[in-house]
């Protein structure tokens, strides 16, 4: 019998890349050209690239490079990114699931900006969340939880009402560091403990509670605590 964990909360707040919408082809496509660039190993780039915005990812990688250096290739790749929607497709029980949270309170927090979060979630045939908070709403990148407290503030929930899911380690740490519990979706987020981990968005059954709030049924999960 399938283990089912459930997880109770007010509001839910999505990472998209990797969590809602699988983009790996072209995030893997812009950012080894741009590794190849900088003199820099691909595999190298692509273990930090995930969960943060450009610029970070770029600040991390080469740490005495000037910042406005960082910025303008930040831009390029954005627009390199948002032009490329070759492979872009939704994950595995993103369209149930997205379905499912109509209607309740939700959020997208994305290190996107709102150009690159609406094409790549209309690539994927997913809705885009009514609240949605993107690389143009904060100062800092993730792992800061800048991006996860706006998103519940916005939908007016205290951060312990809020389960997020997520893919990296960088957003699995700023869930973590906004007093969230956190659902790792996908292999990678395994790695990163999670309070409970999933393969993809398969199955997951959503319940409507007595108090106004709602029971996230998780199936098949590992879990770190509740």
């Amino acid at each position: 019998m399938t283990a089912i964990t459930t997880l109770t909360a007010r509001a839910v707040l999505l990472d998209m890349d990797s969590t809602l919408v699988n983009s790996e082809a072209v995030v893997e496509r812009c950012w080894l050209r741009w590794a190849e660039e900088q003199g820099l190993a691909g595999a190298d780039v692509l273990r930090v690239v995930h969960g943060r915005q450009g610029w970070a990812t770029m600040a991390a990688l080469l740490p005495d490079r000037p910042m406005a250096q960082n910025l303008a290739d930040n831009r390029r790749m954005l627009a390199q990114e948002t032009a490329d929607t070759d492979g872009v497709v939704p994950v595995p029980g993103a369209p149930a699931f997205m379905a499912a949270l109509a209607g309740l309170p939700h959020a997208l927090v994305t290190s996107a900006d709102r150009a690159l979060a609406d094409v790549r979630m209309a690539a994927a045939g997913l809705p885009m969340p009514a609240v949605r908070i993107t690389a143009e709403s904060v100062g800092a990148s993730k792992p800061d939880p800048e991006g996860f407290l706006k998103g519940a503030a916005e939908l007016g929930f205290a951060p312990g009402e809020c389960v997020v899911f997520e893919d990296s380690e960088a957003g699995i740490e700023a869930g973590r560091a906004a007093g969230m519990r956190v659902v790792g979706v996908g292999g990678r987020a395994a790695a990163f403990a999670p309070t409970v981990h999933v393969r993809d968005l398969t199955g997951i059954r959503i319940e409507a509670l007595p108090d106004g709030g709602f029971a996230l049924h998780l199936p098949g999960q590992d879990t770190a605590g509740a």
